[in-house]
Parts: structure tokens; sequence; C-alpha cells
């Protein structure tokens, strides 16, 4: 399964979630839903903001872990 990294990310770059919302310009209902892995889709155009805002690759936004949701 795959996990976002986001806050991982922002910890390291000391920001704040709240940085990054300002800076991604999206309703915070969806912000918060993609920043806290609840949701299931991501759009292309949202990935890329991630990827130039936290200057980082589209490969460091995203890690692989063991869980599998349907246990």
């Amino acid at each position: 399964m795959l996990r976002l990294r986001i806050l991982d990310i922002l910890e390291e770059q000391n920001h704040t979630k709240y940085w990054l919302y300002k800076q991604m310009d999206l309703s915070y209902q969806n912000f918060n839903r993609m920043v806290s892995g609840e949701t299931s889709s991501i759009r292309f155009e949202n990935l890329d903001k991630l990827r130039q805002i936290l200057q980082c690759s589209v490969g460091d936004l995203f890690e692989v872990t063991d869980d599998d949701p349907e246990q």
C-alpha cells in the first residue's frame, strides 16, 4: 500500500500543515483529506504543486507500507 509522506516532509523542512495549506490553494476539507491519507485519488495537478512547493520529486511524496487495508 502507498502512503503519502507529506507530514513527514513538512516536519523535515520545519514547515507547518497550515503553511502548506496556504500554498496549495485548495479547500481545507480536500487539503486535509489528502494530507491525512483519507482520499483514494489525487489529481496530477495537485501532486505537481506539492512537488514544486516542497521542492522534492513525486517519488519522495510516497512510501510503500506493509499495511493491508482489507485486514
